[in-house]
């Protein structure tokens, strides 16, 4: 009887353990529901294009969306893009939006060209780049900053490119003397995709390839040179890509001096000329000189009449007749 009834305790022991595993478990698994459910469902992320093909003075839009995890959020943000590298790279521009407002007041725009063109308030921070140059190809990044009662950020790590294509423009073409009295010629241009260089000119056939100078292909610029001009004359430099060509030109004189009595001729008529030039300068001079200073003559002081009260003696009163009186 005892036994049994110590096996009943048991029983009752067992019962309400294994009543109260089952309902942790069950919990578990609901609380793991609602956290899936509560949890975001987005999370950082940005979506740009590889690559924004554009033509140099015209625009482009570098397009840049973005997801976070802070649903509704409408605290002050900032939205920003670099170029060059991320998070080091300098700024090109940069907006900043209060609290509740869908405008994003721009603090920088370099030079002025470039614009926000999305919303960030809509995740979307596309940029507008005005009047492109070939200056600006290279990679931008986008970046997105909360403030406020959530502090976080984003930025894209890989960027967007931006290349941007232009037909041939020759940039420098010169003539520089080279060794041993000789001359060379250099010729640079830029252009995407880099142009092809060729010199034409006397005694070179018409297209001849230059030879590679320096600088060639750095960046968009390419240069090349004529290594001897042997003949005077016009050389013309050529540089033309997919999109066009350029050219320009350049002129060679060399002076050819004259020997045996031609070339003493020379000398000695030169020679005469300066010595002709000195004389009359010396001459202007002297005669400059002379009307400064006039020259006076020494004449010895004339004697002056002594002064008389009489303009003419010969017409001093004479005394006047004596008179007699009579007693």
């Amino acid at each position: 009887m005892e036994g049994s009834v110590r096996l009943l305790a048991c029983l009752v022991c067992v019962l309400p353990m294994g009543s109260f595993v089952r309902t942790k478990r069950d919990t578990t698994r609901n609380l793991l529901n609602t956290d899936v459910h509560s949890a975001p469902t987005q999370r950082w992320s940005m979506q740009v294009p590889a690559e924004v093909i554009a033509t140099a003075g015209e625009a482009a839009v570098l397009p840049c969306t973005f997801t976070h995890p802070h649903r509704h959020y409408d605290g002050p943000l900032t939205a920003i893009w670099r170029a060059g590298e991320p998070y080091a790279g300098p700024q090109v521009f940069r907006c900043a939006a209060a609290r509740g407002s869908e405008f994003c007041q721009t603090a920088l725009s370099l030079h002025g060209r470039f614009g926000l063109l999305g919303n960030p308030r809509r995740n979307d921070l596309s940029l507008r780049v005005e009047r492109l140059a070939l200056a600006d190809n290279g990679r931008y990044f986008c970046r997105v900053e909360f403030a406020g009662d959530i502090h976080d950020r984003y930025e894209s790590r890989h960027g967007v490119w931006l290349r941007v294509t232009a037909a041939p423009r020759i940039v420098n073409i010169s003539v520089l003397p080279g060794p041993a009295h000789a001359f060379r010629a250099l010729c640079t241009a830029e252009g995407e995709p880099p142009p092809a260089l060729a010199w034409s000119g006397p005694a070179l056939r018409n297209g001849s390839a230059a030879v590679p100078g320096p600088g060639q292909g750095y960046g968009q610029k390419v240069t090349a040179e004529l290594p001897a001009l042997a003949h005077d004359g016009r050389y013309t430099c050529t540089a033309s890509n997919s999109l066009g060509r350029a050219e320009a030109s350049v002129y060679l004189f060399r002076f050819h001096g004259a020997s045996g009595a031609s070339a003493n001729a020379l000398l000695l008529g030169a020679i005469g000329l300066k010595a002709l030039l000195l004389l009359g300068v010396l001459a202007a001079l002297a005669s400059r000189r002379r009307l400064e200073h006039p020259v006076t003559q020494d004449n010895p002081p004339r004697p002056q009449a002594q002064e008389s009260n009489y303009e003419n003696l010969n017409q001093m009163p004479q005394n006047p007749p004596a008179t007699t009186r009579s007693p």
